[in-house]
């Protein structure tokens, strides 16, 4: 597996190449769902969210099986964003994506957000969230703050690992701030005539492979 010094954070000019399927992973509180809304909007792709597909009312989690088969439909057409985590399937959908962003914030940014999003959508259903399944703020709050920091090394770990396998043409970006994150939304132009997007220039994470 390469160490965290190989993925590069400066910028490189990005071949021109149309994206029309991507993969957002990153920890609770990264922006995965921002980003994927954003890039939906700008490309006109359908977007898709792990929160949505693993819960059915009530918080109730849907079988690892069910996630299998959900994520693999999503692999197999033309056009995607799928955030989120289900690293069951990470690799067929790194072997299937045009680009995999990773956003590796610092957990306590994450925690702060998600305290907010707990604070700000509090008895209602968040964007990107399962139907049925509102937030809630008080002691369950922290128990998902308390999350961010204890599965931080989980993500990071799984995430090196789907990257460590990813066919060699995939393009993959590193996001460690939300200054970068701005940086590469504003390096990203629609398509001309069709679905899909290209990366005029981007933090590249992809130039070298064990």
């Amino acid at each position: 597996m390469r160490g965290d010094e190989e993925y590069g954070t400066g910028l490189a000019p990005s071949p021109a190449k149309i994206v029309t399927r991507v993969m957002i992973v990153g920890g609770s509180g990264t922006g995965k769902s921002f980003l994927g809304l954003r890039l939906a909007e700008l490309a006109c792709l359908p977007s898709f969210h792990m929160d949505q597909l693993s819960w059915h009312p009530g918080f109730v989690h849907r079988t690892t099986s069910e996630m299998d088969a959900l994520t693999r439909d999503i692999h197999a057409r033309v056009h995607w964003i799928l955030e989120g985590g289900h690293y069951e399937t990470g690799h067929e959908r790194a072997d299937r994506a045009h680009l995999l962003i990773w956003l590796d914030l610092h957990p306590g940014l994450q925690s702060w957000r998600v305290f907010l999003r707990s604070l700000r959508h509090h008895g209602t259903v968040r964007p990107c969230m399962a139907e049925g399944c509102p937030e809630r703020f008080g002691r369950h709050t922290i128990d998902v703050v308390r999350y961010v920091w204890k599965s931080h090394h989980f993500h990071r770990k799984q995430i090196q690992a789907v990257i460590a396998k990813a066919p060699p043409g995939l393009k993959i970006h590193r996001l460690q701030s939300t200054g970068q994150v701005r940086r590469f939304l504003s390096q990203c132009v629609k398509a001309a005539d069709v679905p899909g997007f290209l990366v005029l220039e981007g933090l590249d994470a992809s130039a070298k492979r064990d």
